[in-house]
This record gives C-alpha cells, structure tokens and sequence, in this order.
C-alpha cells in the first residue's frame, strides 16, 4: 500500500482534476447507435456480477469472509490492473491524508457507539447476531476484518474512484452507497436501512481522504462493537 502525502495531506485537492487519465481512457463502442464507455461498461458488469457470485454461495475457499476478501478485493485488484492498467493507489490503496482519516476514523466511533448500544439492544438484532456466532467472537472478529477489507474496496475504492472520473465525486459517492445497501438486504431492516446513508458516508471520507482504509476501519469497529453488543458481551 502506497502512500503520496506531504505532512500527512494529499498533494493537491482531492477533485476530479487529480484523476489521472491513461492513453486508454474515453474508449467507447457504439452498439445499436448507443456509444458506451468500454470501461464503464466493465466495471457496471464487473461490480453487479461479483455480489451476485458472492449472493448464490459460490466458495472456492470454503470460508466466506476469504471468498469474499478473494472476489471483492482480489477481484477488484485484477480489474484494476487489467482494465484500467494504473496501480492500486489510484483507487484508494493507499494511507492518504492520514491524519484527517485517523481524526475522521475517531470521531465516527465515538459517535456511532452510543447508537449501536441502543440499536443492537433490539431483539431482531440480537436474534440475528447470536446466529451469527458459529466460532469463538475473537476469530469472527478477524474473520470480520477480513471480510469488510474485501467489501470496502470494492466499493470505496475501484468504484467510488472510478465512477468519480465519470460523474464527479458527489454523484459517484451516492452511486456507491446503492449496491453497498443492497448486499444488506436479509439483515435486519434498523440496519439496512441505515446503509444507504452509512455507505454515502463512508464514500465521502474516501474521497476526503482519498483511501478506503478509513472507511473500512470504522466499518469493522461497527461491525465488532454491533456484535458484541447484540450478543450481550459489552
């Protein structure tokens, strides 16, 4: 993971004019007189597919937080590196303004522990998560981690960056949040509810940052202190 900042900060605002562009990019098709962008069409099938894979069960490790981790950032990294032909850190793969992500990555915890304390109190959460618990909490907990490493990259860094260069920042931080609060769905509703804003939130301190690590951080503590709480450990 490559990081280019000078005193902590990102070289230059994070705005679309900091996009790099490739000797590929604007390649389109025309099919049936509608001209598509090839890469955008790409990525569009690329992200629908793979939670779709993930959605049926297919498992080539047998554990899920490792297919996941193996489609979601794996995956994305093979897309980048095949369609877009840049390296990682222009997706986000980097530590970035890392002093505002760790202030940002603090603040978001602080704030999000009293809410989870009341929400994951509930009994459909507490049904949902004791289930959950098939192994001791401190292997899920990793499991976990590895698990949101996958999902967060996928969607705060190949397609939050990538959009962006198509829309802009704002329109693309509001497109991510929209399959990211699909792959919720069959939790329960307090909680899917809450990812379309959650999932636009976490997009916004990538873009801020420019680096899916602090999102997938604050993701984790949710996650953990959401579980622990549910099942009556804190």
């Amino acid at each position: 993971m490559s990081d280019h900042t000078t005193s902590g900060r990102t070289t230059g605002s994070p705005t679309t004019g900091d996009l790099p562009s490739t000797p590929t990019a604007g390649r389109t098709f025309t099919l049936f007189g509608v001209t598509f962008d090839l890469r955008l069409t790409l990525l569009v099938i690329f992200s629908t597919l793979v939670p779709m894979l993930d959605f049926y069960g297919h498992s080539p490790t047998g554990v899920k937080a490792w297919d996941r981790f193996l489609f979601y950032f794996v995956g994305s990294a093979l897309f980048i590196w095949l369609v877009y032909r840049e390296p990682l850190a222009n997706f986000g793969f980097r530590l970035g303004d890392w002093r505002r992500g760790l202030l940002l990555t603090a603040a978001a915890c602080a704030l999000m522990a009293p809410v989870l304390w009341f929400a994951a109190r509930s009994p459909a959460m507490q049904v949902f998560y004791e289930a959950k618990v098939t192994t001791s909490l401190t292997r899920l907990t990793l499991l976990n981690g590895v698990e949101l490493f996958g999902w967060e990259f996928i969607w705060r860094g190949l397609v939050l960056f990538a959009l962006a260069r198509a829309f802009g920042p704002g329109p693309a931080i509001l497109l991510q949040s929209v399959p990211f609060a699909f792959m919720h769905l069959g939790k329960p509703e307090i909680e899917t509810l809450s990812t379309l804003f959650g999932g636009a939130a976490f997009g916004l301190i990538a873009w801020r940052t420019r680096s899916f690590v602090y999102p997938w951080l604050i993701h984790w503590f949710i996650v953990t202190f959401t579980l622990l709480v549910a099942v009556g450990r804190v």
